[in-house]
C-alpha cells in the first residue's frame, strides 16, 4: 500500500467502496451479531481453519473478484472479518485540514506499509433509510453530535448566532441602512463628476420590494452600470422593475438568493434591461466589451466604465470566464481586441453554439496565450493531446505542464479541484446541519432476496477513519466494497441464487419477449406532401440559429429573417417546445425542423426500445439493454456468454450525449455495474469484429430527410461520409481507454483525417473484394426499417407542419452487414457543406458542398428530388 498522508474518495459512489477501518487509537473488538461465525480462527485447529477459509473463499468468490482485493490478502481479510479486528486506529490518525472544515487520514510515522501488505476494515457509523434520517438524528442520543463532528459542522452554535446577530445589528436590515449606502455612493459620484458611472453594492441589507422602490435608484443614479442586490428579500418581479427599470445603462445585476428568482423573474429582467451583459454572474446574449472587462479585472467599483470605447481590453493579460453559462463567446472576444491575453479560463460553460473546430480556430489566434483552463472532454473535444497540437504555444493546460502531458500521453487531464466543503447557516440546528452536509459522505446499497431488489435504498456513513479518506490522482491506497456473510448456507442460498438463477431467468424471459415482437411487413406509399411555397411566388421566410444554414441557404425561394414570429420555417438546433414557442411567439402553423416525440429515435435507450417493439431483435441492432430497467437480463446475458465461451465485450453509452462523451468499452461486469453511477446508460454488445479500412475502425454517417411519419415519406441524401479512427484497431485490453483506437468521431478532438467518400469506396472495394452498391442496398433497407419502427410504435410523431433531417450512424461487421449505432437530431453537416464529392448512387454527378442546404430545403419544402433517393 504505501506511506504518508493518503487521500480517498469521500463518496463511494465514485470510488471502489469500503470494508475498512475506524480511527480509534487502540485495537478493539465488536460484539458479534446473530449468525456470525462463532469459531475464531485464532482458536481453531489448523485443519478447521483451512476448511473455514476455503468456505469463505468459495462463498465470497464473486465479491472478492469484484472488489479487486489482491489474492495475497484474502486470508488476512478473512481472519480480520471472522475475529472482527478493527486495527486501523493503530496505523492511522485523523487530522483537520481546509481550515478545520474537513479531515484527512495520516499514516502513523512509525508504520511502514509495503505494497499490498495489509488490509483494514471500515465500519458503518450510521445506516438508515432516507425517510428516517432526521428523526434518528433528533432522537438517538449522541448520533447528531458524532455525525456533526465527523462532517466538521460542529462549530459552536452560540458563537455563530451571536456573530450573525452582530452582523444584522450592524447592517440594520432597514431602509435607513440601505439609504446610508446609497448616499455614500451618491457623494462619491458627485466628487467624480455627474457623468461618472455608478456601481452600487446593496448586498444582504434586508431590502424588500417596497424598500427598493423607496430608494429611488433610477433618479439618483441615471448612469448606474452595476447593481448588487444579492441576498435580500425581493419577491415581486414587477416591483423590482419599478425600482430599477429606468436604469437603462445597467450592465450588471445580481439578484442571487432573492425569493423572486423562484417566481420566474429572469425574462422580466432581461426584457426590461436591454443593455444588461451580466445577470446573476452569467453572461447574457448582450455580453461584450463590458462583460469581458469585468472578468478581466479592468472594470470594477473603482472603474465602472459605462462606455465601450473607454474599456482597454488590450490591457487584459488574464481572463477568467469560468462558469458564466456562455453558449457562444462574444464577438469582441478576438485576438485583435485582447492582444495581451496570456491566461484564459473557459471551464464550466456549455459553448454549445460553437463547434469545436471554430472554437479551436478562434483560440489558436491568441498566439501569446500560455495558460488555458478548459473542460476535457468538453467544448474543445475529448483529447488534451489534440488540443495541444492545435495550440503549440501553450505552457500550461488545466494547470499541468504541457511537456508532462505530452510525455505521459494523457488525453483526459484536469487540474486539482478545490475540495467541496459542508455548508450550513448559523440558524440551523445540529441535525439540520448534518442533513445538509451528509451528501458529501453518504454511500448507498440496496437489499435483495430471491424475489426482488428492495426499492428503498439504505444509506450509510463510514466511520471516522473511512470518512477521512480523501481522493488522490496519485493514490497509494485502495478502498473496496465487501459484504461479509458468516452463514455460508444463507449466503449461498441468497447471493448465488439471486445473481445466477434470477439473472439467467430474466434473460430468458427478455429474449423470449423480443422474439415474440414484430410489426406487419413494411409498405411503401406514394408521397402525399407537396411544395409549401405560396401560390403568389413569394419566398419562404426562414429563421435559423445554425451557421451553415445562414451561409449556404442561397436559393431565391427562401429568405432569412431575424424575427422568428414572421418566419414560415423555424430551423434551429434547440428544442422547439411549448415553452420556447410561448417565449418567441411562435404558432403551430409554422414549419419546424423536428417531429413531436422524436426522442423515440434520437435518444439511445428509446431507439432500442422502439426497434425492439417493432422488430424484436433484428440482426442489424446489437443486443442492447437499458441499465435502468434491464440490468438483470444483461447480467444473465453476460453470464451465459461467459459460460459458453462467447465474446463478452460491451460498450456503455449515455442515453443522450453526443461525441462519445462518457462512453466506455469494457468486458468487466463489475465495471459495467459501477459505470451506471455516472448517469443513465445503455449497455450494448460491442462489435468486436468490425469491417476495417486499412486496419482501422470506421463508421458511416448518412443523412435522412423526413417529410412525413404517417404515412412514412423519407429520402436518403446521395451525400454520405466515412469517419475513420486514427489508430490501428486492436482488442488489447489496454487499448479500451484509447479514444482514437475504438471511436471514430475525430472532428471534435482536433485531429481528423478527412477522406472523400468516392476515394474511400474505391479503396474499400479493392481491399475487401466487395461491391459497394450491394452493401449500400442493405444499409438503405436497414435505415428504412429504423424509421418504420417509429411509424409503427409512435404514430403520434406525425405532424403536418414538421420537416426534419436526421443523422444515421452505421457500422459494418466483418461480413459487411450493417449495424445501427444511433440516430441524431439536427446533425452536424459541416463536412457536407465543406467538401465537394461525387454521388455513388442516383445521378452519380458532382455534388457541391455549398449546395447541400439548398438540396435539403428543396426536398423538404419544394417537393424536389435532386441529389436524394426515396426510401
Amino acid at each position: 500500500m504505501g506511506q504518508g498522508v493518503r487521500r480517498f474518495h469521500q463518496s463511494l459512489a465514485q470510488a471502489s467502496k469500503p470494508f475498512f477501518s475506524p480511527a480509534h487509537p487502540v485495537r478493539r473488538r465488536r460484539r458479534r451479531s446473530p449468525g456470525a461465525i462463532a469459531m475464531s480462527p485464532a482458536a481453531a485447529s489448523p485443519d478447521d481453519r483451512i476448511r473455514s477459509y476455503e468456505d469463505f473463499a468459495r462463498v465470497h468468490a464473486y465479491l472478492l473478484a469484484a472488489s479487486g482485493i489482491p489474492p495475497s490478502l484474502h486470508q488476512r481479510l478473512y481472519r480480520k472479518l471472522a475475529d472482527e479486528v478493527f486495527d486501523g486506529g493503530e496505523a492511522f490518525s485523523v487530522e483537520p485540514c481546509e481550515g478545520g472544515r474537513q479531515r484527512r487520514l495520516v499514516l502513523a510515522a512509525e508504520w511502514t506499509l509495503g505494497r499490498e501488505s495489509d488490509v483494514f476494515l471500515v465500519d458503518h457509523a450510521w445506516s438508515f433509510r432516507l425517510s428516517d434520517a432526521l428523526k434518528q438524528l433528533r432522537e438517538v442520543p449522541g448520533l447528531a453530535e458524532r455525525m456533526a463532528a465527523l462532517m466538521c459542522v460542529d462549530l459552536d452554535e452560540r458563537t455563530e448566532l451571536e456573530e450573525a446577530d452582530e452582523q444584522d445589528n450592524g447592517n440594520g436590515g432597514s431602509l435607513e441602512s440601505a439609504l446610508e449606502v446609497v448616499e455614500k455612493e451618491r457623494t462619491r459620484i458627485q466628487e467624480k463628476g455627474s457623468d461618472f458611472a455608478a456601481w452600487l453594492e446593496l448586498e444582504e441589507l434586508g431590502i424588500d420590494d417596497d424598500m427598493l422602490i423607496a430608494l429611488d435608484l433610477s433618479s439618483k443614479f441615471p448612469n448606474m452600470v452595476a447593481l448588487n442586490l444579492w441576498g435580500n428579500k425581493l419577491q415581486d418581479p414587477e416591483k423590482i422593475m419599478k425600482g430599477i427599470g429606468e436604469c437603462r445603462r445597467l450592465k450588471a445585476l445580481w439578484l442571487n438568493e432573492n425569493p423572486a428568482l423562484k417566481e420566474g423573474v429572469d425574462k422580466v429582467i432581461l426584457d426590461g434591461l436591454p443593455e444588461l451583459e451580466i445577470y446573476n454572474s452569467h453572461f447574457t446574449r448582450k455580453a461584450g466589451e463590458w462583460a469581458l472587462g469585468f472578468c478581466g479585472d479592468i472594470i470594477g467599483a473603482d472603474n465602472p466604465c459605462s462606455s465601450a470605447e473607454s474599456i482597454p481590453l488590450e490591457n487584459i493579460a488574464s481572463l477568467d470566464l469560468s462558469d458564466r453559462c456562455i453558449h457562444k463567446l462574444p464577438v469582441v472576444f478576438s485576438p485583435r481586441k485582447l492582444s495581451s491575453l496570456l491566461s484564459l479560463n473557459i471551464r464550466g460553460n456549455p459553448l454549445d453554439q460553437m463547434s469545436s473546430d471554430d472554437l479551436l480556430k478562434l483560440i489558436s489566434g491568441f498566439t501569446q496565450l500560455q495558460e488555458l483552463e478548459v473542460d476535457i472532454p468538453g467544448s474543445l473535444g475529448n483529447s488534451a493531446i489534440s488540443i495541444l497540437e492545435c495550440l503549440p504555444n501553450l505552457s500550461l493546460l488545466n494547470g499541468i505542464n504541457v511537456a508532462s502531458i505530452i510525455e505521459s500521453g494523457k488525453h483526459i487531464i484536469d487540474s486539482a479541484l478545490k475540495p467541496r466543503l459542508p455548508e450550513w447557516s448559523p440558524q440551523e440546528s445540529l441535525p439540520e446541519r448534518v442533513i445538509g452536509a451528509m451528501w458529501l459522505y453518504l454511500m448507498t446499497y440496496r437489499l435483495a432476496d430471491e424475489e426482488k431488489i428492495d426499492e428503498t435504498p439504505v444509506w450509510y456513513v463510514m466511520d471516522e477513519l473511512g470518512s477521512a479518506m480523501r481522493h488522490s490522482d496519485d493514490a497509494n491506497f485502495r478502498i473496496a466494497p465487501f459484504l461479509f456473510m458468516p452463514d455460508v448456507t444463507q449466503f449461498c442460498g441468497l447471493f448465488m441464487m439471486f445473481i445466477l438463477e434470477k439473472s439467467a431467468l430474466e434473460f430468458r424471459k427478455y429474449k423470449e419477449q423480443l422474439q415474440s415482437s414484430s410489426i406487419c411487413p413494411s409498405r411503401k406509399v406514394t408521397p402525399v406532401t407537396k411544395s409549401i411555397r405560396p401560390s403568389d411566388g413569394h419566398a419562404l421566410r426562414v429563421f435559423t440559429d445554425i451557421p451553415q444554414v445562414e451561409e449556404f441557404l442561397t436559393r431565391p425561394e427562401f429568405v432569412l429573417t431575424s424575427d422568428p414570429k414572421e418566419a414560415d420555417i423555424i430551423w434551429v438546433s434547440m428544442q422547439v417546445d411549448s415553452e420556447l414557442k410561448n417565449a418567441l411567439g411562435l404558432t403551430d402553423q409554422q414549419y419546424t425542423n423536428q417531429f413531436p416525440f422524436e426522442a423515440c429515435l434520437v435518444m439511445k435507450h428509446h431507439l432500442a426500445e422502439t426497434i425492439h417493439k417493432a422488430w424484436g431483435s433484428p440482426e442489424w441492432l446489437q443486443p442492447t439493454y437499458n441499465l435502468e430497467t434491464h440490468l438483470s437480463p444483461l447480467i444473465g446475458d453476460y453470464c451465459v456468454r461467459k459460460r459458453d465461451g462467447m465474446d463478452n465485450l460491451w460498450i456503455m453509452k449515455p442515453w443522450n450525449m453526443a461525441r462519445t462523451i462518457d462512453t466506455t468499452v469494457t468486458g468487466d461486469l463489475s465495471a459495467i455495474i459501477r459505470l451506471m453511477e455516472t448517469g443513465p446508460k445503455i449497455c450494448q454488445k460491442y462489435i468486436e469484429c468490425p469491417a476495417l479500412f486499412q486496419g482501422r475502425k470506421f463508421d458511416l454517417r448518412y443523412i435522412v430527410f423526413v417529410r412525413s411519419i404517417c404515412p412514412l415519406e423519407i429520402f436518403l441524401s446521395d451525400v454520405f461520409w466515412v469517419r475513420l479512427a486514427n489508430n490501428q484497431y486492436t482488442l488489447e485490453k489496454t487499448s479500451f481507454f484509447e479514444y482514437e483506437t475504438h471511436f471514430t468521431v475525430m472532428n471534435y478532438i482536433g485531429r481528423m483525417n478527412h477522406m472523400n467518400t468516392p476515394e474511400f469506396v474505391k479503396e474499400f472495394e479493392k481491399e475487401h473484394q466487395v461491391k459497394w452498391l450491394e452493401i449500400h442496398g442493405r444499409i438503405r433497407d436497414m435505415i428504412r426499417c429504423v424509421f418504420e419502427s417509429a411509424t409503427a410504435v409512435h404514430p403520434e410523431m406525425q405532424n403536418p407542419f414538421s420537416r426534419a433531417i436526421y443523422g444515421v450512424d452505421v457500422m459494418l461487421d466483418n461480413k459487411f452487414n450493417p449495424k445501427i449505432l444511433e440516430v441524431t437530431y439536427c446533425p452536424d453537416c459541416t463536412r457536407a457543406c465543406k467538401y465537394d464529392t461525387q454521388a455513388l448512387v442516383g445521378s452519380q454527378g458532382v455534388i457541391r458542398g455549398t449546395e447541400f442546404f439548398n438540396t435539403v430545403f428543396g426536398c423538404l419544402f419544394l417537393d424536389e428530388l435532386k441529389d436524394v433517393s426515396p426510401l
